[in-house]
């Protein structure tokens, strides 16, 4: 009995809360529009990480090592982006992948991943703003850089507070800026490759130099295959605008489909153009892990075609990649905050929205846990460190409670007698697609310090697999208070956004 009304209770509220976010009554408001869905996707997988320490993938596994681990891990996610968006059209709702874990697998896992969601991205947006203080001091070195912490705190807080398409207008431009970035370095580095700018033509000798194309064997290959999921992570962000999209049924699918074979060119693309102009055994590779721009792929290539402000220009496009990291931190983590406490998982105040359909006490909580958390890294460094690397793994296990609400859905969706022509959007290779992302994203979580697992260091593995653990506790003790159960296939509520208004 207790079960039964505690998975009724949490499907009711996850149904009206679909209506009253379709309405726009006493909610978020709909006014994403389809181009700030693909920008905001495209833009939340386009980060430092290409920009800085791409190198370093080259450097460790070689040309073809780093090419093939990018691959694969774009093909996986890809498959888990289809099913996001087999979910997220057939019920976009604020909070997303948390309330489909609570939906189709289990309350306590839709209260666990959401609340280790939002606690991610407050730690990352600290991290966020004190890169972006260190970037603003390659110019300005002489002034304090909690300074211009403090002023893109604020300034992105004011983005987010005054309504949803603010949001949106401003995220759709500071990622193009990025993706401009990105087509210039592949039209140049091509030029180059081919000997129309640089003479004699470069051509593809550092694939066959020394140890190339693969540099290191399967270890290598499989740290790098860790990196390269890390630079995929943010693309989840797609299911949390769904709630607020004008058109989800268009704008969520287009997104999926469209965007990720751009980036995933993009990334390609880039590494493939940086292994053919420098070779991995170069010492630059590595520079820029350090924070070094001057040492950038990007910035030594630009640099070499002759663009003396390379430095300068590269600077600026990677502070523009922070703003826009930082940016869609506070929108993710105040939604999932906002959509916890619609499902009652947070304190009430945070599900009150303004008339712009702001959710102002989330947002408010949010940067001030970022505060809190940057204010840590002043008068405790150590402390800071621990939070940074001990979150580290919540986009994986994001990823996983997304590819298991999925297949979930599909049996129950089945089960119950539905066609899947009821279906706005079909997800690609059902079942294998959420089982492959469920098992590389296992591997990857397991294979993330393989030497402390293998030497039993225990203070070691508490840092790195500290989210899991997290996740656990968090999803034992709510099912400890609460008495709930996995959700039956039979009585899951399998209704779209229609048919909860």
């Amino acid at each position: 009995m207790t079960q039964n009304t505690s998975n009724a209770a949490s499907n009711t509220n996850q149904s009206d809360r679909a209506g009253q976010e379709h309405h726009g009554y006493g909610s978020v408001k709909r006014n994403l529009k389809t181009r700030h869905i693909s920008m905001i996707a495209l833009g939340g997988c386009i980060g430092t990480g290409l920009f800085m320490t791409s190198g370093s993938t080259i450097s460790t596994a070689g040309p073809g090592g780093g090419l093939l681990a990018y691959i694969a891990m774009g093909v996986m996610v890809y498959f888990l982006m289809t099913s996001l968006g087999e979910l997220a059209t057939h019920l976009p709702v604020s909070g997303s992948f948390a309330a489909y874990s609570a939906r189709y697998v289990d309350p306590a896992l839709g209260f666990a991943m959401g609340w280790d969601y939002w606690l991610n991205w407050t730690i990352s947006g600290a991290v966020d703003i004190s890169t972006a203080a260190l970037l603003i001091q390659y110019w300005l070195p002489h002034t304090p850089g909690w300074i211009w912490s403090l002023l893109v705190l604020v300034i992105v807080f004011l983005i987010n507070a005054l309504t949803v398409s603010a949001f949106g207008e401003t995220e759709f431009w500071l990622s193009l800026i990025k993706v401009a970035t990105i087509i210039v370095f592949l039209v140049i580095g091509m030029a180059m490759i081919c000997g129309i700018m640089f003479q004699p033509a470069v051509g593809l000798k550092n694939f066959t130099y020394k140890d190339a194309p693969f540099v290191g064997g399967f270890p290598a290959i499989m740290s790098v295959f860790l990196i390269a999921g890390y630079s995929f992570q943010g693309t989840e962000v797609v299911g949390v605008t769904a709630g607020e999209s004008e058109n989800p049924g268009k704008a969520v699918p287009k997104a999926i489909n469209d965007v990720f074979w751009r980036i995933l060119l993009f990334y390609v693309l880039s590494i493939f153009v940086i292994a053919a102009l420098i070779p991995y055994t170069s010492p630059n590779l590595l520079g820029a892990s350090d924070g070094n721009i001057a040492m950038s792929p990007f910035t030594l290539v630009f640099q070499r075609a002759g663009l003396a402000s390379a430095a300068s220009v590269m600077n600026a496009v990677v502070l523009t990649s922070i703003l826009s990291a930082v940016n869609t931190g506070a929108y993710a983590s105040s939604r999932m905050l906002y959509g916890l406490a619609k499902d009652h998982y947070a304190p009430a105040i945070f599900a009150k929205t303004t008339k712009r359909g702001i959710p102002l006490a989330a947002l408010v909580a949010t940067v001030c846990m970022s505060l809190a958390t940057f204010a840590s890294s002043i008068f405790g460094q150590s402390f800071y460190m621990w939070l940074v690397t001990a979150t580290g793994l919540t986009g994986f296990i994001a990823w996983i409670g997304i590819a298991l609400s999925h297949f979930r859905f599909r049996r129950a969706f089945k089960l119950q007698g539905h066609d899947l022509s009821e279906l706005k959007y079909h997800s690609k290779i059902y079942p294998l697609g959420p089982i492959l992302a469920m098992v590389l994203c296992v591997i990857v979580i397991a294979g993330q310090d393989i030497p402390s697992l293998l030497s039993l260091n225990w203070s070691h593995m508490a840092m790195t697999y500290f989210s899991v653990v997290l996740v656990l506790v968090l999803y034992l003790g709510f099912k400890f208070v609460n008495h709930t159960k996995i959700v039956r296939l039979k009585d899951m509520d399998v209704s779209g956004a229609e048919s909860a208004r």
